[in-house]
This record gives C-alpha cells, sequence and structure tokens, in this order.
C-alpha cells in the first residue's frame, strides 16, 4: 500500500496538486481541533465544522484524549497557543467511538498473539509505565470530553484567556452536541 501511496505522491507533485492547498503554519481562525483519529471522520470532521485548509490545527489520537498532564496532545496544544497563536480549543469526541471500552486486556491479549513477551510487558511495568491505565479507554463520552476540557483548562501552562469547548460530533451526520 505504502508503495501505491508514494506513486500517486509523485503524479500528485507533478501535476501540481498542492497548489490549492498552499497555506502558512498559522491557523487563520486561531483555532485548534483535538478530536479523535477515527477515519470517519477525516473529511467529515473539518467538513461539519466548515473548516479548510488553513484554518485550524487539528490534533488527532486514539479517543479525542488528553491522557495526562503532559502527553503528546497536550504538548501540541501548548505550541499551538504559544507559537502558532490559537486562542479557542475544541475538543471533539464522536459517536461509537472505538476507544469507549477500551483495555488492556485486549490488547495484552493481541499483543502476546503478535510475538509481543511477557517479559517486554514487565520490563515496561518495571519502568513506570502503568499499561493498564495507559490503554484504558472511558466508559461514557460526554465524562471523557468533560474530563479533556478539565484537564486542558486547569493546565498551569494553558492561560486562563483561552476558550476551551467540549462536543460529540454524530460520526454519520456530522451533527455537534455541545457538553457543559
Amino acid at each position: 500500500m505504502i508503495d501505491q501511496i508514494i506513486d500517486f505522491n509523485k503524479t500528485f507533485v507533478a501535476q501540481k496538486g498542492y497548489e490549492k492547498y498552499v497555506t502558512d503554519k498559522y491557523p487563520d481562525k486561531k483555532l485548534a481541533v483535538l478530536s479523535c483519529m477515527d477515519t470517519r471522520l477525516t473529511e467529515l470532521l473539518p467538513a461539519a465544522l466548515g473548516l479548510k485548509n488553513g484554518d485550524a490545527k487539528i490534533i488527532k489520537n486514539a479517543g479525542g484524549l488528553v491522557i495526562s498532564a503532559f502527553d503528546s496532545a497536550i504538548r501540541s496544544l501548548i505550541v499551538a497557543i504559544y507559537e502558532l497563536g490559537v486562542e479557542e480549543i475544541m475538543v471533539v469526541a464522536h459517536s461509537h467511538c472505538g476507544a469507549c471500552h477500551m483495555s488492556f486486556d485486549h490488547f495484552h491479549h493481541e499483543m502476546l498473539a503478535r510475538g509481543v513477551k511477557e517479559e517486554t510487558l514487565a520490563t515496561i511495568r518495571k519502568c513506570g509505565i502503568d499499561l493498564d491505565a495507559w490503554l484504558e479507554g472511558f466508559k461514557d463520552t460526554p465524562t471523557s470530553v468533560r474530563t479533556t476540557v478539565a484537564t486542558i483548562t486547569s493546565h498551569p501552562l494553558v492561560p486562563k484567556d483561552i476558550v476551551v469547548r467540549g462536543f460529540i460530533i454524530d460520526s454519520e451526520t456530522g451533527a455537534l452536541e455541545e457538553i457543559k
């Protein structure tokens, strides 16, 4: 598959397909969106929010979560605020998310089946990584959104003038529901 993508890319560049996407690194709407990496949202999310290339920084991960005060999602948001001028943040979870009810128990079985050794997992745990918590999903999407919004707004490096609001987008229709 990657070789097919590389071939496509060569044609894309040769035909100057990139020209309609040219913009700079600063989000025109001073907006960052933290959302899930779900493939249903790849085009639906920006379309449903009325965003075009260059409008916003879109940060995606499994579940659209901030799972700790210093994870990669919060790091990206801090950079977006201080380096790129972001003034507002939307946390956008979605309906029927695969991260809902995710657990290490499931991943544990899959890891072993794919050749990861118990010794490797034990070594990781000895280094202080709680795999159960790290690969835990969430049980309730609105609560998850509230928790992520609260983690962002209470972060000691996030200025108090940054607007942070949470939403759930319908994975089929794109309808937004604000979570207060």
